[in-house]
């Protein structure tokens, strides 16, 4: 008894409760012609392709800036890097490699210009960042428009000009990890072991450079900036440090996504992509002010298993297509949920 209740008390109910349903779910869909082969994939390709956008999370959760709602901005980021990449005509793993590359030099850019206002409103970081990323997004609808782009796979056909909404990486770098070393099993299940070991390594390098001496001192900062200032840390820079890794990390995030996804979604596509990052980490059991790679883990399985088994069974079961409804209604009632949570640890 005291074995579980330790468990109960380091897992939280709500984390025990979401795992119960999802496995649930598993177990109910053979039942209803659903396959658990292909529903295992489904939940596993989600789990990598959103990995590295939760992970963007944990540097500003421990530096005190709490959740990163901007994260817009860095996924933004990511869509130059992609997007300049095809227009390079960059293919295979260099156009894969290239629109990383890209991608993290405009991260640093966009993450020092985030951080720079960040500073200034101490305090109320989180709600400045949801408008610094639904602006950033209104403008680059307008920069989508205008901006040189030639590659004639990506811009507006009747004009010549503006590039399309959304813009296949098939032939350039569709699948690129997700069929690297992928497993097979039959005709419906497949690990996608690239895409998983990608997102591995995106991890161990967040948990290395937070057991560097700038690590060290970014979570000083969020666990007490005196005794941080005290010590002759500066906040304002480890402030600055984080919402740059945060940034790159999404703009890397948002390319994993896309190799996976096989489309660039431009304009509106980012709007509201922080908001499952947000619910997922948090429902891994992080708070505003602390966060884990295992919070990550935990909490995207959770959340994209959910997001993928909720819709597929109970159609199934109904046997009505009301797969987009149910997906809306399961992952903005997460969300709520996880951010309720959150309001009520940080007070």
């Amino acid at each position: 008894m005291n074995k579980l209740r330790q468990f109960i008390s380091q897992a939280g109910w709500p984390r025990i409760i979401i795992g119960m349903v999802l496995l649930a779910l598993f177990l109910v869909a053979p039942s209803v012609g659903v396959r658990i082969d292909t529903s295992l994939t489904d939940t596993l390709v989600r789990f990598g392709m959103n990995g590295v956008m939760v992970l963007a999370m944990i540097p500003m959760v421990q530096t005190g800036c709490g959740l990163n709602f901007g994260l817009p901005l860095g996924i933004i980021a990511g869509l130059l890097g992609a997007t300049l990449s095809i227009e390079f005509g960059l293919t295979g793993i260099a156009g894969f490699a290239g629109a990383i590359g890209i991608a993290i030099l405009f991260g640093i850019l966009f993450g020092w210009g985030y951080s720079a206002v960040l500073n200034r409103v101490k305090g109320d970081e989180m709600m400045i960042a949801t408008y610094v990323g639904f602006s950033s997004v209104s403008f680059m609808s307008i920069m989508w428009l205008v901006l040189p782009y030639h590659n004639p796979t990506m811009i507006w056909g009747y004009s010549g000009q503006g590039l399309r909404t959304t813009i296949s990486v098939d032939g350039f770098w569709s699948k690129i990890l997700d069929n690297f070393l992928a497993i097979r099993i039959g005709s419906n299940f497949l690990f996608p072991t690239g895409t998983i070991l990608f997102f591995a390594l995106m991890a161990w390098l967040m948990w290395a450079f937070f057991h560097t001496k700038t690590g060290t001192a970014m979570t000083a900062v969020g666990s007490n900036p005196d005794y941080a200032r005290a010590s002759g840390i500066s906040v304002d820079r480890m402030r600055t440090i984080s919402v740059i890794v945060s940034t790159v990390y999404g703009a890397i995030g948002i390319l994993l996504y896309e190799q996976s996804y096989g489309f660039i979604s431009l304009y509106n596509g980012p709007f509201f992509m922080a908001l499952p990052a947000v619910a997922a980490i948090l429902i891994g059991g992080a708070s505003v002010n602390k966060a884990s790679i295992t919070n990550v883990v935990i909490g995207t399985f959770l959340f994209q298993g959910i997001l993928t088994m909720t819709p597929s069974v109970i159609n199934a079961a109904i046997h009505t297509d009301a797969a987009e409804v149910i997906r809306l209604i399961v992952s903005n009632g997460m969300i709520v949920y996880a951010l309720t949570r959150a309001t009520r640890k940080s007070r």
